[in-house]
């Protein structure tokens, strides 16, 4: 019974300002980590070349990144957990940006590939953490948007590497697009002078490192069911983007000025993408929004993959991917829905990244296949199967739309 000194104040939506400045930290960061991770996407041939290595072992490369993300989602998701989303953040944002940094004085393709490990780490924990912080901040009637926002910081790192690759590298050579991928440290100083700490992890703070895994053992067939999503969404994402600029070269003879022009194309259709579907989910519903999404890139796959003219390869790609960053933007906001409160920093970043470990042979699987079905086949049938097989696993899943993340608090007066 509730004494009369006490009464219940429901704690209002986050300030604007404040919403702004988290959101604004976590796409920041997942852009310049995109861009850093998408760099070497243009550079396959030119570092086989350099490092005198196969173009399997570059792409190698790419698995080697994707399979140690995991490895910070636990790292950086258990420390936000813990100790809060900002200083978390700074370190990862910091961590990762260096390491790129060192990618470009790489004297060998060991070096490289170890240090493209190590950036996987990076990449690995910068989502989970920038996530929990984003969609804490958000109010609940903006969160669909704002998670579209969020999630398009992933194909606008993909349209700066593009460019980076039309105008940097020409100019510069290859070692000054890693040297860019420097710079995101300063934002760092962003997050330290501007974001404030999450009130729900506040509210909802576990006691210590055993009670958070605790808590994701409790919840293991919710944890289960996210990892088996994220799978089919990162097949979805890296098997459509990682190996398309060789597969121009290689099947449409495309020079790298073209690839590059049709890359920024389509990630201005991702962006578009992740911005429309993030702020339908909010009307339609996070699982028939990121349907309608997989629906749209599932008609573009013919023309994407077997179109003999590049202006309507250009096109397909355009929509195809506005489909595919269309179901990614709605995920930041259903992840961290699906997620108990004192597990938010973790969980969704782990069952990102363990979905990724998962898929990160894709880019060797879909290569391997083009060997013996040809790259058009490799990449149509997979993803057609793919997305086929994601659509029934969100038609049986569930949400919580517009969960609250902050509890109403018992105040004495």
């Amino acid at each position: 019974m509730m004494m009369s000194d006490e009464k219940v104040v429901s704690n209002p939506d986050p300030q604007p300002s404040r919403a702004w400045h988290a959101v604004t930290a976590g796409f920041l960061g997942w852009m310049l980590d995109a861009f850093d991770f998408f760099v070497l996407v243009f550079l396959v041939d030119t570092l086989a070349t350099q490092f005198h290595v196969t173009k399997t072992q570059m792409v190698f490369t790419l698995t080697a990144t994707l399979a140690m993300r995991p490895v910070g989602a636990v790292i950086f998701g258990l420390l936000a957990d813990r100790y809060g989303r900002r200083r978390p953040l700074m370190a990862n944002v910091i961590f990762f940006s260096v390491i790129e940094l060192l990618c470009g004085f790489a004297p060998n393709y060991t070096v490289f590939l170890v240090l493209r490990a190590l950036y996987g780490i990076g990449m690995g924990g910068e989502w989970g953490v920038g996530a929990s912080l984003a969609m804490e901040a958000a109010p609940p009637k903006w969160r669909g948007i704002l998670s579209g926002i969020l999630q398009s910081g992933y194909p606008l790192g993909y349209l700066l590497a593009a460019l980076a690759a039309r105008f940097i590298e020409p100019a510069f050579g290859w070692r000054a697009m890693f040297w860019v991928g420097g710079a995101p440290a300063l934002l760092a100083l962003y997050i330290r002078s501007k974001v404030q700490e999450s009130e729900a992890w506040k509210q909802h703070r576990a006691p210590s490192t055993r009670a958070i895994l605790e808590v994701v053992k409790q919840n293991w067939k919710s944890a289960l069911y996210l990892v088996l999503m994220m799978t089919l969404m990162m097949f979805l994402s890296h098997g459509t983007q990682d190996l398309y600029p060789d597969f121009l070269k290689s099947t449409r003879g495309a020079s790298r000025h073209t690839i590059s022009y049709i890359a920024i194309l389509y990630n201005i259709g991702a962006v578009l993408g992740t911005l429309l579907f993030g702020h339908l989910s909010e009307r339609l519903g996070r699982r028939r929004s990121m349907i309608c999404a997989l629906l749209l890139a599932l008609a573009a796959i013919p023309a994407w993959a077997f179109a003999g003219s590049i202006f309507t390869i250009a096109i397909a790609a355009f929509v195809l991917q506005a489909g595919v960053q269309g179901a990614w933007g709605v995920i930041p906001a259903h992840l961290n829905e699906l997620s108990p409160d004192q597990t938010r920093g973790l969980l969704p970043g782990l069952a990102y990244q363990i979905g990724i470990l998962i898929a990160a042979p894709i880019n060797s699987i879909e290569y391997a296949l083009s060997s013996r079905v040809g790259y058009s086949w490799a990449l149509a049938g997979f993803e057609t199967i793919n997305i086929a097989v994601l659509i029934v696993v969100l038609a049986l899943g569930k949400e919580r739309k517009g969960r609250r993340f902050v509890s109403e608090q018992v105040t004495r007066v």
